[in-house]
């Protein structure tokens, strides 16, 4: 899911999104509700109208940007009360006024608040944030949504095994429409990642969808699907091509490099977004050298049509009964890579 923070993914209309396959997009509910306001947007039609996009739309609880401004904010049971980092004015982020806020952008789901524990925190604090944010799903999916609105609830525990398998038991005993996996590409090592995932995965129910919050790299996304996770979103196809980095099948490419300056082969052979259909990867890096905002649109076009081939390469291989043979290919880098080839 292509993230657009502020009701828009950066650089990149509706239209452009829809040309490349994108299916789903992410809203930031702490950022919507500071700026413009849920009630403006819900007078627009909602985010749908609002942004001029007719596809489904994920909104975060907004819990995640809040608690990142560690220095402007207290939790407790009720909630966190923070301090806006555009006017520094006080607010209140409460389970229910995340639900109220995100049935006003009207999106298609909403998740519930949590509490995600910086990487590295100690064993007291970790399991706090977990069993409280069991205890904000639950008031989650009793505050009222809009109607359609599908919830998901979201699983802590860092990377303790034991709690991410305690945490996730516990959440699959709430009936949420699907489940997220938080607090995992927060700081840690991928060798703590993957065994921390798979703990959630293995007690989440398997009929419903299962969402990997804020992971994003070709590698990733293959290590995710493998150990069976449905959905996932981050800002890094659209972050890396604004900076000139591309994603390819020989890894990722720095356009602004020298070495591309007379090339004329698109910066990958298999895709067929515009970027690679019309353009070289020499007139590419012209137009970052010259600091051309369509260098950095047609980057992130790139990038983002790279991952929606990606998975739906993986997509074709479950359907294939591939499966497991997708899996332990994807146990090295080379193989990997080569998966992401085959797309």
């Amino acid at each position: 899911m292509p993230v657009g923070t502020n009701a828009a993914v950066r650089g990149l209309t509706p239209a452009e999104l829809r040309s490349v396959g994108a299916q789903c997009v992410l809203g930031n509910t702490y950022h919507l509700w500071l700026r413009p306001g849920p009630d403006l947007i819900e007078r627009a039609g909602g985010l749908h109208g609002f942004m001029g996009w007719d596809g489904p739309i994920l909104t975060d609880s907004g819990g995640f940007q809040v608690l990142s401004l560690r220095s402007r904010c207290v939790v407790n049971e009720a909630g966190a009360t923070f301090r806006s980092h555009f006017d520094g004015t006080e607010w209140l982020l409460t389970p229910e006024v995340s639900m109220e806020v995100q049935a006003k952008l009207g999106s298609d789901i909403a998740m519930a608040l949590d509490v995600c524990p910086p990487y590295g925190c100690g064993p007291r604090e970790l399991d706090e944030a977990t069993q409280r944010t069991l205890r904000w799903g639950e008031r989650s999916l009793a505050a009222p949504h809009a109607i359609g609105q599908a919830v998901f609830g979201i699983s802590q525990g860092g990377t303790d095994l034991e709690l991410r398998a305690v945490a996730a038991t516990a959440l699959s005993s709430l009936p949420f429409d699907g489940y997220g996996i938080g607090g995992l590409s927060v700081g840690e090592r991928r060798d703590e990642t993957w065994p921390a995932l798979a703990a959630s995965i293995a007690n989440l129910p398997k009929d419903r969808p299962r969402y990997l919050m804020g992971v994003g790299t070709p590698e990733d996304l293959i290590e995710g699907i493998s150990r069976g996770v449905d959905l996932f979103d981050c800002v890094l196809p659209t972050r890396l091509g604004r900076t000139g980095t591309v994603f390819s099948s020989d890894g990722e490419l720095d356009l602004r490099q020298s070495r591309f300056r007379s090339l004329n082969g698109p910066i990958d052979s298999e895709c067929d977004c515009r970027a690679c259909t019309r353009f070289s990867l020499g007139y590419l890096h012209h137009l970052f050298r010259a600091s051309e905002e369509l260098a950095m649109r047609l980057a992130s076009l790139h990038n983002v049509r790279f991952l929606v081939r990606l998975v739906a390469n993986a997509r074709e291989a479950i359907c294939d009964g591939e499966c497991e043979s997708s899996s332990a290919r994807a146990s090295d880098r080379t193989s990997r890579l080569a998966l992401v080839e085959q797309a």
